[in-house]
């Protein structure tokens, strides 16, 4: 079991690609299990999220918050930069309000949960993302309103419930955040548990690789049947990722942050919040059907996006002299 375990985690980036091939095959040829995983997304990106916080030192994250230089840049490569970039992205559908609302949505809020893995896979720093996640969400919360009034007018503004947010940043950051500080205080006084939680570790690529399946199964069959109508905010979704990644890189260099703090950048700029932010959309009126799968769309495109950065962004984003004057990164 543990050679197995240990085969998958040597080819970690196939084996996602394996993944998401497979959620959308399921969901296309079995009737009815979107649904199912649906529900079950939520649970097995909370697990996910359990094994991620145990994997690290919690009790230096205070220490990571104190790093202004790595706060600054992921709040301004989130909330200056890139609303920029999706403000320029979303000219192209800008006469659709339905499909506007949704570019806007997605791509206005960074993530604060699948991030913190991804990023860890390509050696990003885990502690800074996690330390950081409260003020994106705050950030978000308070700024996305008056994105969205900017950039698609006062109606669209009326449909946004902040509900949401609040639900998910407690589903899948308080709850396992918690669990896993709990499950580390005990483990340095129980010596069984603390080889429990060694043992639970090795268990991470598996259960990235199931919290893929059940998201793409979940949105695949939805999306599907919209093609046509959501043909426009393809080609926006696939730019906003080189996009996303420059204005991570950029900002990592000019705040002069280390290797894996910039690859945390880059991560916080490219990952967007979809899991959160779908119910919003759901809840929209009639006239905003096509929203939500917006959303659905952005997720199944990051998704693959997120397996091919874990491979390429250490290559890109790799040591070089703080002043820029080193081997490209």
């Amino acid at each position: 079991m543990m050679r197995a375990l240990a085969a998958v985690e040597r080819h970690q980036a196939g084996m996602f690609v394996v993944a998401l091939i497979l959620g959308a095959v399921a969901a296309l040829g079995i009737p009815g299990l979107g649904a199912i995983a649906d529900r079950a997304v939520t649970p097995a990106l909370g697990v996910l999220l359990f094994l991620t916080f145990l994997s690290l030192p919690l009790a230096g994250l205070r220490d990571a918050l104190r790093d202004l230089r790595f706060v600054a840049a992921v709040m301004i490569a989130n909330f200056v930069a890139v609303p920029a970039v999706v403000w320029l992205l979303s000219r192209f559908v800008a006469g659709d309000q339905a499909l506007l609302l949704g570019v806007l949505l997605v791509l206005l809020t960074p993530c604060v949960d699948y991030v913190i893995v991804f990023a860890g896979m390509a050696g990003g720093s885990l502690d800074r993302l996690v330390a950081v996640t409260p003020l994106l969400m705050i950030a978000q919360l308070l700024l996305l309103p008056g994105y969205v009034w900017i950039m698609a007018g006062e109606q669209a503004v009326a449909a946004i419930d902040p509900r949401p947010f609040v639900e998910a940043f407690v589903l899948l950051i308080v709850v396992p955040l918690a669990l896993a500080a709990v499950t580390q205080a005990v483990a340095r006084r129980v010596p069984r548990v603390r080889s429990a939680s060694v043992g639970l570790l090795r268990a991470m690529v598996p259960v990235m690789m199931l919290t893929l399946f059940v998201a793409v199964a979940s949105q695949t069959a939805a999306v599907g049947g919209e093609l046509g109508s959501l043909a426009p905010v393809v080609p926006i979704l696939i730019a906003f990722v080189p996009c996303a990644v420059a204005v991570g890189i950029v900002v990592g260099r000019l705040t002069r942050l280390d290797v894996s703090r910039r690859r945390a950048v880059v991560f916080s700029a490219v990952t967007r919040n979809s899991l959160v932010v779908l119910p919003l959309a759901l809840a929209l009126p009639p006239s905003f059907a096509l929203t939500p799968l917006v959303v659905v769309t952005q997720t199944l495109v990051e998704l693959v996006a997120m397996v091919v950065l874990v491979a390429v962004v250490p290559r890109i984003v790799s040591e070089h002299r703080a002043d820029g004057s080193g081997p490209a990164g």
